[in-house]
């Protein structure tokens, strides 16, 4: 516990008062913190398979409540239900947190620690974690943050901020419903008292250097679908390949309408008036991009990618500038007649292809759905079927506000360094706190380490072997701070 204890001395610029005292419940309680990690780790919710639900929203509740939230309820939706729990220590500031209790799907088969049993295992080089679907992204973050608020107030304080909680479970398919949570005249009267609304996350590098990050793309997800479902001139079922020379054939048809939406390049996006709303970097996010550049980054994040060269050969600053800043038109796979081994003189009665959209300023979820119904009906694609399961639009977030001001002064004053990045490439709904009726900053917020998000093997680090980058105590310690940091921000 040597880091523990090290930064338990750290001056902070909120100057978390009887901090030593809530170190050692957050030592004393790391068993327990563990332990209920793993138990939740063990009960996924998997939007997309129907799994785990309700089970998840119930569990989700009990957390809250066990962490010290004085209520806690289920809100339906037309989908999967979601979490609200406020938290009233009688501060002048409240902040909302965002939860995500759902986990991506994972087959057992291509991990070495099973998925659901949340092993502790050695990582070397960095330490001990814990291995499991959805401990990084994101459970392993927000139990840290429970844990914090369980600590603060088992060591005889109250909070220094007011807290409400909304958690869903469909974030891993595009929030389908989340919207209709925040429409719900409780949850948005809490969130309206809000100064903003920060998700948790493990957001720190090898190094323990930590990125904060000012928005992120929106996300739309969608399949196209061609076959005997979707007009007469295809066959209701897979039927002998000889058929090809006087039926259409499925598969043809979705490659060719997938064709259109991507130029020949392969990867810009071609679909009628994409880029017409699309905001350009400005001149200081190009500058906070090339400043986040470490000497290196490039050769790492080559080979955890797998890649040998950028899009155009491209350098890396200007790689990172497309990264951040352009939109996307991706196939996340396509699925039509036989795959299996050998072959099989079969056409195929159905061609399905799973794609997502990311999203840029000022673009929005309903532009880019219409403009891409619009683009196929124009080239005549009536056949192909369009499901959109999910989605909305980007958020940003001013550098100058509160949430981000207290990160900055937070990091200044406890010696982690960071870079800010204009906005992150991946996801999450922050648009939904960001834009109306609530308007509120919207950002992530955390340190420690993970990797393997969406992928096999996911990991979160419990004990750093590295005093500057931070296991489960420690990371539950930042977030102590934050709340202070926040509350006196909130006063200025």
């Amino acid at each position: 516990m040597a880091a523990a204890i090290a930064l338990a001395a750290t001056p902070l610029v909120a100057e978390t008062p009887n901090r030593e005292a809530i170190v050692t419940v957050v030592e004393a309680q790391q068993d327990a913190t563990v332990k209920a990690l793993q138990d939740w780790v063990a009960l996924p919710t998997i939007a997309a398979e129907k799994r785990g639900t309700p089970e998840g929203a119930e569990y989700m509740r009990k957390l809250a409540l066990y962490a010290g939230f004085q209520q806690a309820k289920i809100i339906p939706t037309d989908g999967v239900p979601a979490v609200f729990a406020t938290l009233d220590s009688g501060a002048k500031t409240t902040v909302g947190i965002y939860f995500m209790y759902d986990v991506k799907q994972f087959d057992p088969a291509e991990w070495s620690s099973p998925p659901l049993d949340a092993k502790l295992v050695d990582r070397p080089g960095e330490g001990t974690a814990i291995v499991g679907r959805g401990v990084v992204n994101q459970k392993g973050p927000q139990m840290a943050f429970l844990a914090a608020i369980k600590a603060i107030q088992a060591s005889g304080r109250k909070l220094p901020v007011n807290l409400v909680l909304v958690a869903e479970g469909e974030e891993e398919v595009a929030s389908t419903h989340f919207d209709q949570v925040i429409a719900v005249p409780e949850v948005q009267a809490a969130l309206s008292k809000a100064v903003g609304v920060f998700i948790p996350s493990a957001n720190q590098n090898r190094d323990g250097s930590a990125g904060i990050t000012l928005g992120a793309k929106g996300a739309v997800e969608f399949q196209l679908v061609v076959g005997g479902e979707t007009s007469d001139k295809y066959p209701k079922t897979d039927i002998h390949s000889s058929n090809h020379a006087r039926i259409e054939s499925p598969a043809w048809r979705l490659v060719k309408a997938l064709d259109t939406l991507v130029a020949d390049d392969g990867h810009t996006p071609a679909i009628d008036g994409w880029f017409d709303n699309v905001q350009p970097l400005t001149a200081r996010q190009k500058e906070l991009i090339a400043q986040s550049v470490k000497p290196d980054a490039e050769a790492g994040e080559k080979a955890l990618l797998g890649v040998g060269r950028w899009i155009n050969d491209e350098d890396y600053v200007t790689s990172l500038e497309r990264f951040f800043s352009q939109p996307t038109v991706n196939i996340q796979g396509l699925v039509a007649g036989y795959t299996g081994e050998g072959g099989k003189t079969v056409l195929p009665g159905r061609a399905e292809a799973k794609l997502e959209f990311r999203l840029v300023p000022n673009m929005t979820k309903d532009e880019a759905v219409t403009k891409l119904r619009a683009h196929l009906a124009k080239r005549g694609f009536d056949d192909v079927q369009v499901t959109i399961s999910g989605g909305y639009g980007p958020n940003e977030t001013d550098e100058d506000s509160i949430l981000i001001r207290a990160q900055k002064r937070m990091f200044d004053e406890s010696g982690v360094p960071y870079t800010i990045r204009p906005r992150n490439a991946g996801s999450w709904p922050g648009v939904v706190f960001n834009g109306p009726p609530l308007n509120l900053p919207a950002s992530q917020f955390g340190l420690g380490r993970g990797g393997g998000a969406h992928a096999p093997n996911e990991w979160f680090l419990i004990e750093s072997t590295n005093p500057k980058v931070y296991g489960l105590d420690e990371v539950t310690m930042a977030y102590v701070d934050y709340l202070y940091a926040l509350a006196e921000e909130a006063e200025r």
